[in-house]
């Protein structure tokens, strides 16, 4: 793929992966308005020269310029990449609707699903946004390595392919390599579901269940991602891939996933809200498994790992009984 001609992006989210991938396409020879609502830390970002709260260490360059204006961000540019947390997406997308013409296409790199209806997010940006072409971004990518230059590959997902050529084209340099897929849910629900049973890894990591449970979990939360995700369309192959078995293995398996830590300091006793000020950053699979859960009920659909984490985030149940909960299930055939 070749590379595409400069561009000027409005990049909503100055996270850690929001600037990661802001720094990336200022690499690729792009413009980019880092746009964030807390006056504040846009004011830290310019003042410092760098996210040193999200993402200390990397300079930002000249051509990538942070505001806390909306309107500025969106001013003359050629692409708009949402890259917030998912509980915020719906408020931000509502806020584009009335700002770019019906035919301006945005993509978003949040992964997770929108909480309050369980609702997978192009279902909520088709309803905020109307009809327009539509493109996510996944896969095995820590922000940190990202930023580094570190050789990363991802999936791009549009119901137009040609914005998903496009936006692909922006994100493709030399230590970046992006895919393109039509399958849009199956990417959304691999991005999302996939931190939930990080935090399940982390828990029995964090227990010393050693290197089989890990195997056996991954394993088996990919069975989960998709029998849920082929229910609601997407297709079987799609969690083979880097969206899917890629980004599993990554969260699972690396103390850089915030997911992974949050089991880690889960199992070691810590209460929810003492390891997200651990942390101290968005844990994606806290929400998320409270959405997985209202989704899988409506579904009918068994999600035996996803409900353990549910359980423990939710409902006060220890780590040890959430596991002995797995254990003691009753034998079944694997396949079928």
């Amino acid at each position: 793929m070749s590379a595409s001609a400069p561009a000027r992006i409005a990049l909503l989210g100055p996270g850690s992966w929001g600037t990661a991938l802001g720094l990336l396409l200022c690499r690729n020879g792009h413009e980019v308005r880092l746009w964030g609502h807390e006056s504040a830390q846009i004011e830290a970002i310019r003042r410092e020269g760098e996210n040193r709260h999200f993402l200390p260490g990397f300079p930002i360059p000249p051509a990538m310029e942070a505001t806390d204006s909306l309107d500025v961000a969106l001013s003359e540019a050629t692409d708009c990449l949402v890259v917030v947390p998912s509980h915020a997406f719906r408020a931000v997308a509502r806020q584009l609707a009335d700002r770019l013409p019906s035919h301006f296409g945005v993509a978003w790199a949040t992964k997770g699903l929108d909480v309050a209806s369980g609702q997978l997010l192009h279902t909520i940006a088709q309803e905020e946004l109307g009809d327009r072409p539509l493109a996510v971004i996944s896969g095995p990518s820590f922000a940190g390595e990202v930023a580094k230059g570190l050789p990363t590959a991802v999936s791009v997902a549009s119901n137009d392919m040609d914005f998903a050529g496009r936006i692909a084209g922006r994100l493709h340099g030399r230590s970046f390599r992006a895919y393109t897929s039509t399958d849009m849910i199956g990417v959304e629900v691999c991005g999302a579901a996939k931190n939930v049973l990080a935090i399940a890894t982390g828990i029995a990591d964090g227990l010393g269940f050693g290197a089989n449970t890990r195997a056996a979990l991954i394993t088996r939360g990919l069975a989960e991602l998709i029998r849920v995700g082929t229910a609601l369309g997407g297709r079987a192959e799609t969690f083979t891939g880097l969206a899917g078995l890629g980004d599993l293995v990554l969260t699972c398996t690396d103390n850089q996933s915030r997911n992974r830590r949050m089991g880690l300091a889960l199992a070691s006793g810590k209460t929810v809200d003492e390891a997200k000020t651990e942390i101290g950053q968005e844990v994606e699979g806290v929400v998320t498994a409270l959405a997985v859960k209202r989704l899988s009920d409506r579904l009918g659909i068994e999600m035996p790992i996803s409900h353990q984490v549910y359980r423990v985030l939710y409902e006060g149940v220890s780590p040890v009984e959430a596991t002995r909960a797995l254990l003691e299930r009753e034998p079944k055939p694997e396949f079928g």
